[in-house]
């Protein structure tokens, strides 16, 4: 059983489903995550399942947090890029509410991992417009304005020469055509460039299970006038995110902030 500054994440992605308890007020993992693959297909029965095995393994009885690789509306599912079509037009937080016997809140996956840089990571005490974008089986964003988030953006559907962004510049595209760190990173240059024309933003945030080579790729990325730095919380960032949106579900516990003034040192 959690406590007020408890909750459970969830984060779904097309490869794998990962979750663990989170410390809303520190944004940490209270254990070491669990990880599942994504069941094949990835059909809403078979990830219930996985959804309802990781949740048990922990004993845990509270508000659960979970993320959606697609457009998420009033808890329904109304996208599937990157896992099965059954999943389009769901009701997804009742089945899986009723599945956890819990109160349950569903956002999308990169909104989720936005929400958790911009109260806990690299995000933090930003102004301005920042983009938070996870590189993994697609592209995820998460759009910022001084800390409000415009949710559902999803920018790994853009257009770039001729095809989605995603198809060209994903950590799976990288994986799948065995690319040099350094010719993913002039791929995501140019969709970096893209979305700059388009938004302006001050700050990207790149996150995703890439983060963690940052070192890696982000010397090779040039002729980007923003700021480019890695998530501060790597691949936890989706269950930290997901975590604090199930917050809210508690009845004294607030929706979560992202402070735009510097933190006081």
């Amino acid at each position: 059983m959690g406590t007020v500054d408890t909750c459970f994440g969830i984060d779904i992605g097309g490869t794998g489903i990962k979750g663990a308890p989170v410390d809303t007020a520190a944004g940490r993992l209270l254990h070491e995550r669990l990880r599942q693959l994504t069941p094949q297909p990835s059909a809403p029965d078979g990830v219930l399942e996985v959804v309802r095995d990781i949740v048990a393994r922990f004993s845990w009885r509270g508000p659960v947090g979970i993320t959606f690789p697609g457009v998420v509306v009033d808890g329904v599912t109304r996208t599937a890029a990157n896992v099965d079509r059954r999943w389009i037009d769901l009701d997804a937080r009742r089945i899986f509410a009723e599945a956890l016997h819990a109160p349950v809140t569903l956002v999308n996956d990169a909104d989720a991992a936005g929400m958790a840089e911009m109260r806990f990571g690299a995000g933090r005490g930003r102004r301005g417009t920042v983009l938070v974008l996870t590189f993994g089986t697609g592209i995820g964003s998460a759009l910022f304005h001084n800390g409000v988030l415009v949710p559902n953006t999803e920018f790994g559907h853009l257009e770039l020469n001729g095809h989605e962004a995603e198809h060209h510049a994903s950590g799976n595209v990288r994986e799948e055509h065995n690319l040099s760190w350094e010719h993913w990173a002039h791929r995501v240059a140019h969709y970096l460039r893209h979305l700059e024309m388009l938004f302006s933003p001050s700050l990207f945030v790149i996150g995703g299970g890439v983060s963690k080579k940052a070192d890696k790729f982000l010397p090779h990325i040039r002729h980007v006038r923003a700021e480019i730095v890695p998530a501060a919380l790597h691949n936890d960032a989706g269950i930290v995110g997901a975590a604090l949106a199930a917050q809210a579900l508690r009845g004294d516990a607030p929706l979560p902030q992202f402070p735009t003034a510097a933190p006081d040192s």
